[in-house]
């Protein structure tokens, strides 16, 4: 059936902004991203953790591995702490990993030992390296947050020895890991590695455009069009005296009101004062000389 006339559209089409066009960004922009964050952590953990490793700035390398599944990372051999952390970006939360017989060297060294872990490991973290565990976890969420540009704030939110009992994310899930190695000149090298969904990556990079803060106006100027020639009632209110109604009712032609004008007169626009003055005279005219900004 064809139409008796022309459909003409009964409303413009609607336009939308770039921001919301603008396609995912491609693996070749979020690979430089990810690469530039675990360089910024690299440098970071190293001051941040010398207070822990007796003062000396370790050597920290930070390698990334992409697409990795959650089940090939929580693949990880004997006894490790793992940790989750709360992202307030809205996003899935963040994994951590520390191998537990780096984590009692940790503890044996705060004792005072040489750094030697117990033999045989213990089937389960003791309370001191809990504490140790927590402290490393505070390093870290403060480190990943900034080495992510200090948009997101991170923060721990429990920990276990069994990646089971912590599990943050559904089987299948795909995973961005960054693989931090500690070195402390003749000691054996420890590691710790962050896992963060693959599908948030765009996000905590900042390179989706609803990451992005939107851009704050710019401040109006009064002196610029079309607001120069705006006009608008000003008003100086020069007396506001109470009257009782019994003399309102008999007020009469010729008689005289005795009002005080105040000191400080304001000078409104609506309901805003905009400034206090003195009344005084100009050409036989009443003035207001402006003695005071509001």
């Amino acid at each position: 059936m064809k139409p008796e006339r022309q459909m003409i559209a009964q409303r413009p089409l609607a336009q939308h902004c770039p921001q919301l066009l603008r396609p995912a960004p491609a693996a070749a922009e979020l690979s430089p991203a990810l690469a530039g964050a675990a360089e910024r952590l690299s440098r970071s953990l190293r001051a941040a953790l010398a207070p822990l490793l007796g003062g000396e700035p370790p050597m920290v390398e930070c390698r990334t591995d992409s697409d990795i599944g959650i089940e090939e990372f929580g693949n990880a051999q004997g006894l490790n702490a793992w940790s989750v952390y709360s992202v307030d970006l809205g996003m899935d939360k963040l994994l951590s990993c520390i191998d537990a017989e780096a984590i009692l060297r940790l503890v044996d060294r705060a004792f005072g030992g040489p750094g030697e872990p117990p033999r045989p490991l213990p089937r389960e973290l003791p309370l001191s390296a809990d504490l140790m565990v927590q402290r490393l976890e505070a390093v870290l969420a403060v480190r990943v947050g900034e080495a992510l540009g200090g948009r997101p704030a991170v923060r721990p939110l429990r920990r276990d020895s069994t990646l089971a009992q912590v599990q943050p994310y559904a089987p299948g899930t795909r995973l961005c890991v960054v693989t931090m190695e500690i070195s402390e000149g003749s000691r054996a090298p420890w590691t710790m590695r962050m896992a963060l969904p693959s599908a948030a990556l765009p996000t905590l990079t900042g390179l989706t455009p609803q990451s992005s803060t939107p851009a704050r106006a710019a401040k109006a100027d009064p002196l610029a069009q079309p607001f120069a020639d705006l006009p608008l009632q000003v008003s100086a209110l020069l007396v506001d005296v109470p009257l009782p109604l019994s003399v309102i009712s008999t007020l009469q032609v010729g008689q005289v009101l005795n009002l005080p004008i105040a000191r400080n007169v304001p000078l409104r626009a609506g309901t805003r004062t905009l400034a206090h003055g003195a009344i005084g005279a100009v050409d036989d005219r009443v003035a207001l000389q402006l003695t005071q900004l509001s």
